[in-house]
């Protein structure tokens, strides 16, 4: 899957963005893997595409590990854009106050 300007396409990719240490992961497997580098350009869709992974094995496995690595994905967005962790957090915050949290666990019903 990938996204286009404004919408996500779902296609077979041939090519992920992995953490930095995985290559040398792969190699003390004793696999030699085949790599290049992401341009900068590149990078926002790669994170997009990567939170997407990453939120589906989320969502699938219902796994605190895989939360970290959303975080990961989450943390590495804000510092190329140049937006701190606690920015996100008063923005969180003030929406929380604006419109509630979750902790009620209620559902809205939709019309068909």
């Amino acid at each position: 899957m990938f996204f286009t300007e404004r919408r996500l396409v779902w296609a077979v990719r041939r090519e992920k963005l992995v953490r930095d240490r995985i290559p040398d992961i792969i190699r003390e497997n004793g696999e030699s893997p085949t790599l290049r580098s992401a341009t900068e350009k590149e990078m926002d869709l790669l994170l997009r595409e990567k939170l997407v992974e990453e939120s589906s094995e989320y969502l699938s496995s219902g796994s605190i590990e895989e939360i970290a690595d959303v975080l990961e994905v989450v943390h590495e967005i804000l510092s190329r854009r140049g937006v701190s962790f606690e920015d996100v957090e008063r923005i969180r915050l003030e929406k929380k106050r604006h419109r509630g949290g979750f902790e009620k666990g209620l559902v809205l019903l939709m019309d068909e």
